[in-house]
């Protein structure tokens, strides 16, 4: 049997020690320990971490992920899979309702699309505008709002941590910093508000989803309103440097 330290196990599986030590920490990853106290670990470690990236990439919380874990351990794949179908269909309806929310604010702007396409009324528009009477005299439709938060896996908060390796870092960032190029930034309690046009949603939704998914210390709130829409980005008080490098400052 193969054993690894710490620093080997986390070259082989491309992430950094601060995540094995993370998962150790929330009861996903056991290690046992040398006569120095020296973190050891087996193949099975090498396994574990392969069924946590699988379910990772399913979009479970780290809870669920370490429940399946527990019956993994068994090596009944019936048992697995008879666990996993609830958390699967769970995560299919959240993403449905999303989907629902995204394609109503779609039908809405596409309603606005077509009245600007029209014909144009001469001079200045006024509250007798097509597109301006629709949105004054119709009910304010509720700004579509979803968040994407790290569940509590343990009592204390979890460290800051990031599966990523330092080439990813810094790709993602470069993602982020393209995207968010001309953001109107704001200041908000633990983090920062940015506002992006609407057209940007589908886009800050799918990388706001990859990032709280290796960087679960994240919190995002995207918010679809009339005008554009609003990102809610907040973490922990020992990350603000990392917030900052990634999404930048107030403006």
């Amino acid at each position: 049997m193969t054993t690894f330290h710490i620093s080997q196990l986390a070259e082989r599986a491309g992430v950094k020690p601060t995540t094995l030590r993370f998962y150790e920490q929330a009861g996903l990853l056991p290690a046992r320990r040398s006569e120095s106290g020296y973190r050891l670990y087996d193949d099975e470690a090498v396994e574990r971490l392969e069924f946590i990236a699988s379910g990772k990439h399913l979009g479970l919380p780290l809870d669920e992920i370490r429940d399946l874990l527990t019956v993994w351990e068994d090596g009944l794949c019936t048992d697995v899979r008879s666990r996993l179908r609830p958390m699967l269909l769970a995560r299919i309806a959240d993403a449905q309702q999303r989907a629902a929310e995204l394609e109503a604010f779609t039908d809405r702007l596409r309603d606005a699309l077509a009245e600007v396409d029209g014909p144009p009324r001469p001079g200045r528009c006024d509250p007798s505008c097509g597109f301006l009477h629709q949105h004054q005299h119709s009910p304010a439709p509720a700004p579509v709002e979803f968040s994407l938060r790290r569940p509590p896996v343990m009592s204390e908060p979890a460290p800051i941590a990031c599966t990523l390796t330092g080439g990813e870092q810094a790709e993602r960032i470069a993602q982020w910093q393209q995207l968010l190029d001309g953001a109107e930034r704001e200041s908000i309690d633990g983090g920062l508000l940015l506002r992006l046009p609407a057209e940007l949603a589908g886009p800050v939704a799918d990388l706001a989803a990859a990032e709280q998914h290796c960087c679960a210390f994240f919190e995002f709130t995207l918010r679809l309103l009339s005008g554009g829409m609003e990102l809610e980005v907040r973490a922990p008080a020992e990350a603000a440097p990392l917030l900052a490098d990634v999404f930048g400052t107030a403006d």
